[in-house]
């Protein structure tokens, strides 16, 4: 995916990269208001909707929530504000700051201009993500990396409780979290329904809180959608299972923070040279 990153010019590589700040009052989007997606500049992955932007007369664009597993928060480098950073490449946004009373939320994403570009609704959006648990990550994540579209995949944990959370944690069945694949892909070589049912068919959905010989809810069937029409997309395709008599143990959640698994996890077969041991491929659909 790295080699699909937008060039950035040396002013956009002085807040992106080197996380600098835009004067107040002259970005391209800290008075607009069209409707439609804003996308990391860097990787070009949807970070938030125009419907929760807000004008906060801060001088810099502000957003009262964000896409699910868009965006992560750490402890900024001065050790009292909270940055932003796009969840997938890292690219600096700003910062986020709660108890203003601003909106009903009361919070507020001041995310510099610079670090975003636009895509008007009705426009297509070139990538995303897809974030999908079936089982041990191993398996899942690799025969994902075999479908056309498919640019990029990591493993990791989500829809649990613990925060960066370690997979002895995850193994130990505390944290609530799932072996996860989040999948990034090119809407114009694949689309969302495609990954759906490839998920379908390269795991046992019909197995609760298990696959195969790995039992736990850490290996449960799940997806976790991003936006309403992924949602939706899912539900009509369970809808098309249970109608062929299947028993579906999938369940389909709003994706919240994603956490990259250790490293020695990405990738996997490929490193061992391995072959996954309770996924494959079959005809569902």
């Amino acid at each position: 995916m790295k080699e699909n990153y937008k060039k950035l010019t040396p002013k956009e590589i002085s807040v992106i990269v080197n996380k600098g700040t835009e004067r107040p009052f002259t970005g391209e989007y800290d008075e607009f208001f069209e409707k439609g997606t804003y996308i990391c500049k860097q990787c070009g992955l949807p970070l938030y909707k125009s419907e929760d932007k807000f004008n906060s007369g801060c001088g810099w664009p502000s957003f009262d929530d964000e896409i699910p597993a868009a965006i992560n928060k750490n402890v900024d480098a001065d050790g009292r504000r909270t940055e932003i950073t796009c969840a997938y490449c890292g690219a600096h946004l700003g910062h986020v700051f709660h108890g203003e009373h601003l909106t009903n939320k009361n919070i507020r994403h001041c995310v510099n201009s610079i670090s975003m570009d636009f895509i008007p609704d009705g426009e297509k959006i070139k990538y995303n993500r897809a974030i999908f648990a079936g089982g041990c990550f191993w398996g899942v994540e690799q025969l994902f990396k075999e479908k056309e579209g498919v640019v990029d995949t990591r493993v990791g944990y989500t829809g649990g409780r613990t925060k960066n959370p370690t997979y002895d944690q995850v193994c130990m069945g505390f944290t609530g979290h799932a072996e996860a694949v989040e999948v990034i892909y090119d809407t114009e070589k694949t689309s969302y329904e495609e990954l759906t049912k490839l998920f379908f068919e390269i795991h046992d959905f019909t197995q609760k809180n298990r696959q195969g010989p790995d039992i736990g809810k850490q290996y449960r069937s799940a997806i976790f959608y991003t936006d309403e029409e992924q949602k939706k997309t899912a539900e009509k395709i369970i809808n098309e299972l249970e109608s062929k008599d299947f028993n579906v143990e999938t369940k389909v959640e709003e994706a919240s923070t994603f956490y990259v698994a250790e490293e020695y996890h990405q990738d996997y077969y490929k490193k061992t040279g391995k072959q996954p041991y309770c996924h494959y491929k079959r005809e569902v659909f």
